[in-house]
């Protein structure tokens, strides 16, 4: 069960304390519910957030300022409890900030907060991210929701397809995919993709290589599309990096579309965390504020 509820007309949406994590995401009139449950069969999550950290570092250490740092994949801010700040009607705002504990292996102040606006048919997620401190804060953050695919029971999910659009809301002819290498890095290779009418089909070994990593505002908008051709779900985000998802070898029925500012190391970096690509630096007193849209 969420701790916090939010309903309109059109959709209900239920949230964690624990991670802020979103945990149900369903159309009322259908009763569809369009986010994964979180079958550890699977994956045990739903929609996670990555911060201070998307992806992994490199042999699961970084280093700043000459001191070395452990660190998971994806960061701390997932597994931490928020603290419930506001509630309206439609919106909801969750707060996570430094303590001893993360300070251990994240030397920065910092105040991170959460936030979920309901919309006519979907959710809008916010994020917002402080700098009460005297030095900058580096940092990563990025989306992780994973959504029911197929989303109608007896449906193959090998007939269903993922559509890449641009900015302009255009469907991509091909995109150029940076490929993972070994331990949660990737590597300088990369591949391009050719699409037909925008749209990747989903086959059992899609994800054999683990995630499509699109780097460089490539996509804003990737959506899901099922059989017969219908979009019956779109993430719409102005990250530089998207990356899609499902498990490896697992054929798994969801698929994560997952919005990235920041990213895992390559194979290959031995610098700090300041010289990380994609890093994010806050200067004292700076604010970071970003969203992306689920619409259904």
């Amino acid at each position: 069960m969420a701790d916090v509820i939010l309903k309109n007309e059109a959709v209900e949406i239920g949230v964690n304390l624990h991670g802020a994590e979103l945990k149900s995401l369903r159309r009322l009139d259908t009763d569809t519910e369009y986010l994964w449950c979180g079958d550890p069969a699977y994956w045990n999550r739903t929609s996670p957030v990555l911060f201070p950290f998307v992806g992994g570092v490199k042999d699961g250490i970084y280093r700043h300022k000459g001191l070395e740092y452990r660190m998971g994949q994806h960061g701390f801010a997932r597994d931490r409890e928020f603290a419930l700040v506001s509630q309206t009607e439609d919106t909801v705002w969750f707060r996570l900030e430094d303590d001893e504990e993360s300070r251990r292996i994240y030397p920065f102040a910092f105040r991170l907060e959460i936030g979920y606006q309901l919309l006519k048919r979907g959710v809008k997620v916010m994020w917002k991210v402080e700098n009460p401190a005297e030095e900058t804060l580096y940092f990563a953050i990025g989306a992780h929701p994973a959504f029911n695919c197929p989303i109608q029971c007896g449906d193959k999910q090998t007939d269903y397809g993922i559509r890449l659009q641009d900015k302009d809301g255009r469907n991509l002819g091909c995109f150029v995919n940076t490929i993972f290498g070994q331990g949660g890095t990737v590597t300088r290779a990369r591949e391009a993709v050719k699409l037909s009418d925008g749209v990747l089909p989903i086959t059992e070994t899609l994800f054999d290589h683990d995630a499509k990593v699109i780097e460089e505002n490539q996509v804003q908008r990737v959506s899901l599309i099922n059989g017969e051709g219908e979009e019956y779900l779109a993430v719409e985000f102005t990250a530089p990096l998207v990356g899609i998802w499902s498990p490896p070898k697992k054929n798994a029925p969801f698929v994560c579309i997952e919005p990235w500012y920041g990213r895992c190391d390559r194979d290959d970096f031995a610098g700090e965390l300041k010289d990380r690509e994609w890093e994010q630096a806050l200067t004292p007193g700076g604010v970071f504020q970003a969203e992306y849209k689920i619409v259904i």
